[in-house]
This record gives C-alpha cells, sequence and structure tokens, in this order.
C-alpha cells in the first residue's frame, strides 16, 4: 500500500517495516510448533527480526515519517499444524521479508539506506537458507534472493 507524499526510498522502508511486523507475528507461530530442538534458532530469527523492525522504525523516524504500526493480526499462506510446516512459514517469511528489503536495495538513494538494506537481504538469505536445510531442500539457496 501507497502512502501519499513519500518517495521511493521511503516507501520502500515502509514496505519493508511491514514486512518485518509481519515477520515477528509469523515466527510467534513457527515457535508454537516447531521441533523444540530449533528453539534457539526460533529465538534468534525472532529477535533478528524485532532488531530490524526497530530500526527501520527509527530510521523513518528520523526521516520525519510516521512509521505503521503492526497489525492486531496476520493472514499466513497455509495452516502451520506442525514442525514441517511451521519450518515452511519460516522459509516464506524469509522470502517474503528478502523481497522487501531488495526493493529497498533497488530505490535507496542514500549509501546507509542501501548499505541496511544489503545487510537485510543478506541476514534473510542465510536464514531462508538454513530454514530449507532444516526442510531437506536442496539446493537450499536461491540465484537471486529477493526476486518477486
Amino acid at each position: 500500500m501507497s502512502s501519499p507524499g513519500l518517495g521511493p526510498e521511503q516507501q520502500a522502508l515502509v514496505d519493508a517495516l511491514n514486512a518485518e511486523h509481519a515477520a515477528v507475528f509469523g515466527y510467534g507461530l513457527v515457535a508454537a510448533f516447531s521441533n523444540p530442538a530449533r528453539g534457539d534458532e526460533v529465538s534468534a530469527d525472532t529477535a533478528a527480526h524485532r532488531a530490524r523492525r526497530d530500526a527501520t522504525i527509527d530510521a523513518l523516524t528520523a526521516a520525519n515519517v510516521t512509521p505503521p504500526v503492526a497489525a492486531a493480526g496476520y493472514t499466513v499462506p497455509f495452516p502451520v499444524t506442525d514442525p514441517v510446516s511451521a519450518a515452511q512459514l519460516a522459509v516464506q517469511i524469509e522470502t517474503d521479508v528478502a523481497v522487501a528489503w531488495r526493493s529497498v536495495v533497488e530505490r535507496a538513494t542514500t549509501e546507509p539506506t542501501r548499505g541496511t538494506a544489503v545487510d537485510a537481504l543478506t541476514e534473510s538469505a542465510l536464514r531462508g537458507a538454513r530454514w530449507r536445510v532444516n526442510l531437506g531442500v536442496a539446493p537450499p539457496t536461491v540465484a537471486l534472493p529477493g526476486q518477486p
């Protein structure tokens, strides 16, 4: 959803923030249904998305853009009922976040924003690859992370 009066870089950051809000929500489901042995991974991934969300809120606020708040709830693309579907949701979350941050890379007009976006895209691609390994997907990486 486009916000009136925002430039392409700011709109991309707003979209990335919305993706991070959704990721934090989604990892709550992942945590509820994932294999308990993956608890540390789920906690670390959730913390990474919270930190990225908070940093994006700070960046938007510094740019005099009112950051969107998280929605009351989010729709997941499929039922999450067991460890396998939880891991599949984690892959989907990382894929969605990568798409959002790639958009920021493409629309960034400043080096700090571009650098932040490249870092976020890289981190998301790595987390997604790790979850694909957990699911036994081969190859676990994608050629161009974040490509819609």
